[in-house]
């Protein structure tokens, strides 16, 4: 039974090996079939653009070259865009790819001095004359024009910032920067009777001059930091009065006469401002030298003489524009319409007084606005239709309209018929009045009204001057009745050159005056000017 047991086992077992296995179900499926990643391909790398920029190129040089997407490499070999100086003897690059940097030879600007030869620049390079200012840049760019390094000792190098700063502080030194960096407080001194300030300036003829090149680029360079197309001068005159002793000198040498002398310094100016306090009359009495009478009118013959010297402007802040009536002022204002010459403090009625005299010159532009504080209140333009002067009054008009004009991006020449001193000195008052015009906006502030110079100061971003002195008046010397001593400084005279570039004031030039024969402002000689520069900076705290 065993046997038949474990037979009939594995029978069965032999039976469940050769039965088929059943089909095994797999559910479909949402997933495609893996796929292999493909490896990614590096992309192609650019050859990166290098380019060096010469220590010689100031800020503003290379703020002007647009050197985007170049990344800058201290090492000339490396680069393919090379900003370099050029070198004189280098002929190679073209002229029309070249850039040419004018530099300026400055002081402090209560510097009696006007100028130095090129002989005098290079033996302070040398070590032998007064130490030289200027920032690493322009000291870079000098090593190529006097071929190679100052002596030790001879240059000290500050940030531009500070040039000015120095300067004041080391009152022998003179300093050295490019064109676009003077401003007003350095007094720009001529090399070989040339000065880039000037209008008349010729820069083949000048020795501070670098010439920088662009290789490896297509890319514009500026011709030059000094672009005479941005540039304009303004002229500012004391009192012209022509009466008494200087109308009787026209009478005989002509209506010309006054003026021979200094023509060219008006002639040379973009805009030439007169001051005249005195109406045109007809039939004005035949002029008395003697007159004591403090009762004016001119001659309207005489206004060829404003003509002659090319005037732009006239103020009319004088206490002396109704001495002949109503009339005479109204005639004098017609003449000066005629002649195209805006006017500005004073006018037909008090708003026509208070009236801006507005002109464009060098892409910028430039107002005029003055008043008068003293009166008398007959030569005070008013409502009614009366014409005179502006009154100065409470000063919140001016103040207003001077602030208006800035905002409006003019450049705004402030004016003041004051009151008469035969001092110095600014008075306190005085300086409160004239300051309260420089804080409201005004980049310069002018005395119109004194026959006795006054002093100057630098305030805040302002310059201001508070009596200029005679320009055409007749006199040639005052018995102060305070003190009872009489001054011949009547005879002393400031014409204020201010220079503008491109939006801003950056210089100012002091001509000065000595009256002849009761009439003729001449230049002052060398001699002249020493003394009369070193007094009146010295009275104003310099």
């Amino acid at each position: 039974m065993r046997r038949l047991f474990l037979l009939f086992s594995l029978f069965a077992l032999l039976l469940s090996a050769c039965r088929p296995e059943p089909e095994v179900f797999i559910p479909p499926t949402s997933l495609p079939p893996a796929q292999e990643t493909p490896t990614p391909r590096p992309a192609p790398t650019e050859t990166p653009v290098w380019a060096w920029v010469s220590p010689s190129a100031s800020d503003s040089l290379r703020a002007a070259v647009n050197l985007d997407g170049a990344n800058l490499t201290d090492t000339r070999e490396t680069a393919s865009i090379r900003l370099d100086v050029v070198h004189q003897n280098d002929e190679s690059a073209p002229v029309e790819a070249q850039s040419t940097w004018v530099y300026a030879l400055v002081a402090a600007f209560p510097t009696v001095r006007d100028g130095a030869t090129w002989e005098e620049v290079r033996a302070a390079w040398d070590g032998e004359g007064p130490a030289l200012v200027m920032t690493a840049s322009t000291r870079s760019a000098l090593e190529s024009l006097f071929g190679g390094p100052p002596a030790e000792g001879a240059v000290r190098i500050v940030s531009s910032p500070d040039v000015e700063y120095a300067l004041w502080a080391q009152r022998q030194a003179w300093g050295i920067v490019p064109f676009d960096e003077i401003t007003p407080k350095l007094k720009v001194l001529e090399v070989d009777g040339q000065s880039p300030i000037r209008k008349n300036f010729e820069v083949e003829n000048y020795p501070l001059l670098v010439r920088f090149a662009l290789d490896g680029a297509d890319i514009p360079l500026p011709a030059s930091n000094r672009d005479p197309e941005k540039m304009a001068t303004v002229v500012m005159t004391g009192v012209t009065a022509l009466v008494r002793a200087t109308a009787y000198k026209m009478e005989l040498n002509g209506n010309f006469y006054p003026a021979r002398d200094i023509r060219d310094w008006f002639l040379e100016a973009d805009i030439a401002h007169i001051s005249n306090e005195i109406p045109f009359a007809v039939g004005c009495p035949y002029p008395n030298p003697n007159q004591l009478r403090l009762i004016f009118c001119s001659d309207p013959k005489y206004i060829e003489l404003l003509e002659y010297i090319g005037t732009d402007v006239v103020e009319l802040t004088g206490n002396h524009f109704q001495d002949w009536g109503k009339e005479a002022t109204f005639n004098t204002l017609d003449m000066y319409n005629e002649r195209g010459w805006p006017y500005f403090g004073g006018g037909a009625d008090l708003a026509d007084s208070r009236k801006p005299a507005l002109l464009e010159r060098g892409g910028m532009k430039f107002a005029f606005i003055g008043c008068n504080p003293v009166g008398p209140e007959f030569a005070w333009a008013r409502e009614d239709g009366w014409p005179g002067a502006a009154a100065c009054g409470d000063y919140e008009w001016i103040v207003a309209e001077i602030k208006r004009l800035k905002d409006e991006g003019y450049l705004v020449l402030a004016t003041f018929q004051y009151f008469e001193y035969y001092s110095a000195e600014a008075r306190p008052w005085q300086q409160i009045d004239f300051r309260r015009l420089a804080e409201a906006g005004a980049v310069a502030v002018n005395g119109s009204q004194a026959h006795y110079p006054q002093v100057m100061e630098f305030y805040g971003d302002s310059f201001i001057h508070y009596g200029l002195g005679n320009l055409f008046f007749d006199q040639m010397g005052y018995d102060n009745p305070s003190n009872g001593v009489r001054t011949t400084k009547t005879r002393w005279g400031f014409i204020t050159r201010y220079v503008f570039y491109d939006g801003r004031l950056v210089s100012i030039e002091l001509l000065t005056t000595m009256l002849e024969d009761f009439s003729r402002p001449r230049p002052m000689t060398p001699e002249e000017r020493e003394i009369f520069l070193q007094e009146y900076f010295k009275e104003s705290g310099w």
